[in-house]
């Protein structure tokens, strides 16, 4: 009975969705992110252990060029939200509804956008993959690997059921974020010597909160003008903005504000 009725819900979830991205790759069937969940997961607990006697692998050039290409596709994604919300006279920034109906050349340019947004989770994968064969491990925090997992997971949510509309602001802000992001990461993977021009690595972890109380404060805006958007979907994004705020304002304190005291 239990397994009928979760084969039933299964079904539910392949059959509906939005009509414009039933289509799209990786999107009609749930199948794919349980899977893409499920290989990161065992990526996680079993690649350390396999490397556990191994060399560590340094790929100091691949990183420059895989930060470097994530730098490009961040950028890339901001600019094409940006082009067709921002600059768009037809958008309504504050609270743009979502019409399913709606297949228009900007708004199916806004949508892929958000396809693309929802693909590029499943490349930052190799941030982690990155991390297990360096056997750099004590970066594979829970933070790590809950904010990874998650997003993915949410990002298909919306590319399933609602994309483009008032869901916009959070991966415009989270591309800006990244774009700084990868790029230190590809200074950073230069070498050592490199070190002394990245004193502002801990203004990204600032950056990344902020941008958190930004789209919360957009999306409690849109759920007060009564946007013509799915709320169940807003408040699960307001619930888990939360979390990551928490996470990171731990990560934060524990990494600088402790070391900070310590050094005193």
């Amino acid at each position: 009975m239990v397994f009928q009725g979760l084969v039933a819900y299964y079904d539910k979830i392949r059959s509906e969705g939005d009509a414009r991205t039933k289509d799209y790759l990786f999107v009609s069937d749930p199948k794919y992110v349980i899977l893409a969940g499920i290989f990161y997961l065992v990526m996680v607990t079993a690649g350390p252990k396999f490397m556990e006697s191994r060399k560590a692998l340094h790929l100091r050039g691949m990183l420059i060029v895989y930060n470097f290409f994530s730098v490009l596709l961040s950028v890339w994604m901001m600019w094409e939200i940006f082009a067709t919300t921002f600059i768009s006279s037809k958008f309504n920034l504050v609270c743009q509804s979502n019409d399913e109906n709606d297949t228009s050349s900007n708004t199916m340019r806004l949508v892929n956008a958000h396809w693309w947004y929802f693909f590029s989770k499943l490349i930052e994968f190799s941030d982690t993959f990155f991390f297990v064969v360096r056997k750099k491990n004590n970066q594979i925090s829970f933070l790590h690997t809950y904010h990874h997992l998650s997003m993915l997971l949410l990002q298909w949510c919306l590319v399933k059921y609602a994309p483009g509309g008032a869901s916009y602001f959070g991966p415009f802000l989270n591309c800006f974020i990244h774009s700084i992001m990868y790029t230190y990461y590809m200074l950073a993977a230069v070498g050592p010597h490199m070190q002394k021009y990245l004193w502002w690595k801990k203004y990204l972890t600032k950056m990344q909160m902020i941008q958190f109380v930004f789209i919360i404060v957009y999306i409690l805006n849109a759920l007060r003008s009564g946007c013509n958007y799915w709320d169940t979907i807003l408040w699960i994004n307001v619930i888990y903005l939360f979390t990551l705020l928490y996470l990171f304002g731990v990560f934060y304190i524990r990494s600088y504000n402790n070391r900070k005291l310590r050094d005193d």
